[in-house]
Order: C-alpha cells, then structure tokens, then sequence
C-alpha cells in the first residue's frame, strides 16, 4: 500500500453531481488529506507550496462555513462570486480554488516526474 492508496478521502472518491458539479465538503477534505504529502516531500523544500496550499484551502471552507446549503458544490460558490462581482477580488474563494488548483497541477506534474525516474528533486521541481 502507498499514502495515496490508503488514503481516507481521494479525489478519485468524490462523485460529481450531474448538474450541480463538484461537491464541496468532499473536495475540501481530499484537499486536506494531501496536506501531508508535502511534509514528506521535504518540509523546508515544500513549506511555501504548503503553506499557499492550506491557506487556500481554508479561504475556500470559510466561505462554504458561511451557508453549507447553498453552496454545496464549488460551482455555485463560484456562480455566486461571479453573479455578486466579486469572483476576481483578492482572497475571494473562486481565486483561492484557481490557485489550489494550480497548485494540485504543479503537484501532480512533480509527482509524475518521481514516479517517472526522477531522483533530483530540482529537475522533478
């Protein structure tokens, strides 16, 4: 077994819905399950990736905290933000998903990078 087979909550778990789109609670808890991760990455090496990554992540659950109802997937946050003229605003959720997910991306492309041969960590990075 690795980490990622074990894991308790993966993104490959999360079940779209159909017209609504991505879940958010389950998204945010596979986004908190990779958090450790980074730390056996290397945590000096890591610490700047994870540090955005968590601060992002919780940007994106303080505002699901603020009506779980109404947005229980990431697109309506999104379509709210948009709709209320504030999806481009600094430290607005819809910006925090955009760099969570550029971070998941770059993590993503590192990882492929080991898994591929990699072994110094600058050329994988």
């Amino acid at each position: 077994p690795t980490f990622f087979s074990v894991m308790s909550n993966r993104f490959s778990d999360i079940e779209l819905r159909e017209e609504e789109g991505i879940p958010t609670e389950e998204f945010l808890e596979s986004c908190y399950a990779i958090v450790p991760v980074l730390d056996k990455l290397g945590p000096t090496v890591f610490a700047p990736v994870k540090m955005d990554f968590v601060g992002n992540i919780k940007k994106i659950n303080q505002k699901f905290i603020t009506n779980k109802e109404e947005f229980d997937t990431l697109q309506k946050i999104v379509l709210h933000e948009v709709n209320a003229g504030v999806a481009q605003v600094r430290n607005s959720a819809t910006e925090a998903l955009l760099w969570l997910k550029r971070g998941l991306k770059f993590l993503k492309g590192f990882l492929m990078e080991v898994k591929n041969g990699e072994k110094n960590i600058q050329t994988a990075l």
